[in-house]
């Protein structure tokens, strides 16, 4: 029960590694706001199985693009838990794949605002509160995508590497009021994503990890347990790469 009386929010927490991190830390004590944009049938799933786990969850939904709507969802998660602890900014979308020179600005734009905006977005809103009772964690979801610099994948490398920057900064503006800020980077982890990675490059994408698999949600949640917790207490301003050993 490393969260016990833990509250916290995760977006993107309807699928994916956001519901795996919202399962595991409702299983290590914490109560659970789920944040989505549309799947409003998979956020009651994940607030059910929260919920079955004793914790008590919520969910909120709201684009991540709309600083309004994220401000409005992270002030009804910190009234209805009764506080705010840890925020996990996951919310996003993966890229298409092509050439730089065939990106349309409109797409560009589209991952940008998703992918980084709505990160920040996010921890705009939840700062005013973690630094008022100046203690709190904030975990940002990069990707190794921002180390390896693929081809193809310009947008979403682009937006990962300005996370990854970003949360350096949260870090060291925050640090002095007790309030951590860490980035937790995957490589390829089985999801609706990765679905679509592989479609693409095919099967030695996963021949080309160390490890010969592919990672799990659950392996992405029990280090976003860990860096939640107060094992980590003097912990921050990292990027943690989780990916059998890609990069």
């Amino acid at each position: 029960m490393k969260l016990a009386g833990k509250k916290a929010l995760v977006t993107g927490a309807s699928r994916g590694i956001g519901r795996g991190i919202a399962l595991a830390f409702a299983a290590e004590g914490a109560d659970v706001a789920v944040g989505y944009r549309r799947e409003k049938h998979a956020a009651e799933e994940t607030v059910q199985a929260i919920q079955a786990k004793g914790r008590r969850g919520f969910a909120y939904a709201a684009d991540v693009r709309d600083a309004a709507a994220v401000r409005a969802m992270v002030h009804s998660a910190h009234a209805d838990l009764g506080g705010l602890d840890i925020v996990v900014a996951n919310a996003g979308v993966p890229t298409r794949f092509q050439p730089l020179h065939e990106v349309e600005p409109s797409y560009w734009q589209r991952v940008l605002e998703i992918d980084l905006h709505g990160v920040f977005h996010t921890v705009h809103a939840a700062l005013p509160l973690l630094r008022a009772q100046q203690s709190g964690v904030i975990l940002t979801i990069s990707s190794v995508a921002a180390d390896i610099c693929g081809a193809n994948g310009g947008p979403y490398v682009a937006a990962k590497a300005g996370v990854n920057a970003l949360t350096k900064v949260i870090a060291r503006e925050n640090a002095a009021l007790n309030v951590r800020c860490n980035v937790i980077a995957p490589g390829l982890i089985k999801t609706d994503i990765a679905d679509g990675m592989l479609e693409f490059h095919g099967d030695d994408l996963v021949k080309s990890i160390p490890l010969q698999r592919m990672g799990t949600p659950e392996e992405c949640a029990q280090l976003a347990v860990y860096l939640a917790s107060d094992d980590a207490s003097w912990i921050t301003g990292k990027v943690f790469r989780i990916d059998g050993g890609a990069w």
